[in-house]
Parts: structure tokens; sequence; C-alpha cells
């Protein structure tokens, strides 16, 4: 009988993956992972008023062990709070120090998920490792899901390709109503149990009051990019995304409004009003390079989770640093996010979106 060792996290997703998994016949037990001090986020960090923990992994810890209880599974637990804090977050400060937008849910799976999870489940006696993600693994390739809306192949698009060995994913297969109705079928604890949105280290908490713990505030000019006209002042560009529409904090400007882009150097926020003309690009450079699978002549791209695919053509390669095209044009490319290949249903790979291109320029308020 082969083991596997699966991702148990307190949610619905890997509870049911635990789940389809021994009905098939394996050995399955579980591994909680402790990534995050929750304790971090704290009144002590700044916050007179805030009591209470954003981040309640044991909340979830114990409903993973509910959880277990029910399957009658053992329940393994594995602290990575400083691994997580080494490779993911000061990665995450980092980028937005450059003014740049971060993707932590890709690193994690990179280094902590698909690394040192899986290098602790072979100390279990593992024969293989499962998590709750909405993707697909097919000769040691990665697919997108059956559920488009719920597909996590964008998150998973910066690991290896031998990372993907021994790697399952129960529930690839199924839609999330199905998955919703098996942990109900099963009277699972977690059946009914709300999915975690955003990113974990900051739960619930309000961005900006999170990061300022970290990054000094840095106030700056918000300029009218088609006037040039300074119309308000930012808090920090790291609290700022391209594309970004709400909580701009420009006071008495009614007409819709939205970031456009940021220059470091001189510490300025561009904003534009009415329409998205200056949202669009047609190329851009990539580094940091992960390629699971060979590109071909043909393949889309897409350039945030739940975007939409645009084809793309390869301009060059040069050492770790693609330059790619998208004669339709693309919509808030943001420096910092990750470009994820497909060729179909196959994930192929990423880079990390790095300068903006309109029509052979490189894209100004975005230096």
């Amino acid at each position: 009988m082969k083991k596997v060792i699966v991702g148990i996290s307190g949610g619905v997703d890997s509870a049911v993956a635990a789940l389809l998994l021994k009905e098939k016949g394996y050995e399955v037990e579980g591994l909680f992972m402790r990534n995050w001090d929750s304790m971090m986020n704290n009144d002590t960090l700044g916050n007179p008023n805030f009591s209470e923990n954003i981040c309640p992994q044991e909340i979830d810890y114990n409903d993973a062990l509910k959880t277990c209880e029910i399957l009658g599974i053992k329940l393994h637990r594995v602290d990575f709070i400083k691994e997580y804090w080494d490779y993911v977050f000061t990665y995450f400060l980092d980028e937005l120090k450059k003014g740049r937008t971060p993707n932590p849910d890709m690193l994690c799976n990179k280094f902590i998920k698909f690394d040192l999870f899986k290098k602790e489940a072979l100390k279990l006696g593992a024969d293989y490792i499962a998590t709750g993600h909405y993707a697909k693994v097919k000769d040691n390739s990665l697919y997108r899901a059956k559920d488009q809306n719920k597909d996590q192949s964008y998150f998973l698009a910066d690991i290896s390709k031998d990372q993907l060995n021994n790697v399952l994913f129960p529930i690839g297969d199924y839609e999330k109503t199905e998955i919703r109705a098996i942990a109900a079928e099963h009277n699972l604890n977690v059946a009914t149990k709300k999915d975690s949105t955003g990113i974990c280290f900051i739960g619930e908490r309000h961005y900006q009051e999170f990061i300022k713990n970290y990054l000094k505030p840095n106030p700056g000019k918000i300029i009218d990019v088609a006037t040039g006209n300074v119309i308000g002042t930012h808090t920090g560009l790291m609290n700022y995304t391209i594309g970004q529409r709400r909580n701009v904090g420009i006071n008495g400007h009614e007409e819709r409004h939205y970031v456009c882009g940021k220059n470091v150097f001189e510490n300025v926020l561009y904003v534009a009003f009415g329409d998205s003309t200056y949202l669009y690009s047609d190329a851009c450079t990539l580094s940091n390079i992960n390629l699971i699978d060979k590109l071909p002549n043909k393949l889309t791209a897409k350039f945030r989770y739940r975007g939409e695919d645009i084809p793309i053509e390869i301009e060059y390669i040069e050492n770790d640093e693609i330059k790619i095209k998208y004669p339709s044009l693309a919509k808030a490319v943001t420096p910092g996010q990750a470009c994820v290949f497909y060729d179909g249903e196959k994930c192929l790979g990423c880079g990390f979106i790095k300068d903006i291109y309109r029509e052979g320029d490189k894209l100004w308020y975005l230096s």
C-alpha cells in the first residue's frame, strides 16, 4: 500500500483531498504546516485597539485535528516559521521596496509546500505528497483544474518539474460545489467553512496597517499622469498597485480614477482619470524564469490570477530574461507579478514581470 502525506490546512479542500485518497486505498496521513506566527499580528505592533489574532493557525489546526479524527488518520505538525520568513516574507518586503507587487503564494509553493514540506513528508515515509490545490499533474506536467474558476495552476507555475515528481492533486477533476457536497455527505467538520482569502500573514487586517509595521511610511506626491498636476499625497508606494481604483486617497475627485504607475526614484504615484488607456501595454520583459515544459511557438499567458489568456509571441530569450509581445494589448500588467505560460490546458511555467512597453517605448511611469 502506497503512503501519501497530505497537507491538511484546516479547510475543506485539503480535507476532501485526504478523503478521496483514503477511498482509493492509499495509506493516508496528514501534515499541518505552521508558516506564520499569528502573534506577529496582534496589538504589540502599533495598534493599541487591536487585540485579536488575524491569522489564527490554532483554529485551523484544531479544525485539521477534528477532520483527521473523522477520517481516522494521523495528523502531524511542523513549523516552518523561520523558513517562511527567510524565503517568502523577506522577498515580499524587498519587492515592495522596489515598487513592485509581489506574489508570496507562489514563493510559498516553491520553497515551502513543494520543498520543505515534501522533505518532511519523506521523513514520515511518504511515497507521495498531496495537497488541496485545484490543479492536475499528468505525465509529470502541470495542467489546469476542471474548475476553471478555482484553478490554481497560476500559483504553482514557479515550481520545478522535479518538484512535481510524486505529487497528487486529488481534487483537480472536481468542481468546488462537488467538493462541498462530498464534505457534507461525509459529515466533515469543515464542509461549510469559509474559504481563506488574501494573504495569510495579513488575514483580515487592513493591508496598510499591517505593512507599516515592517516598512516605514514614505508619503509622496500623487500626480495626474495626463496633466502633470499634483492632486494629492500618497502614504507610500508599497501601498498601491497598478490598476488600483479604491483607497487611492484623492479627496475631492469624484471622477473615476485608477493607479497607472509609480516612479520609485522620485517617490511619485501616477493616477489617470476616465478611460483606462494608460493601463495597456503590448510587451514586457520577464526575469527569474521557471520552465516546467518547453515553450512552443504559439502559446498564451496570464498576467494575474483569474486574468484572461492573452496570446503572446516571444521576441527573445537571453540568459534569465524573456521579452514577450502581445499584439492584442493587455491591461494592468504589473511589475513583480507573474506572467504564467500556457499551451492550452498545460501550464508551462512562468517569469516575473520586470519592465513594460508600449509601441517600443518603456513606460516611463512604471520605472
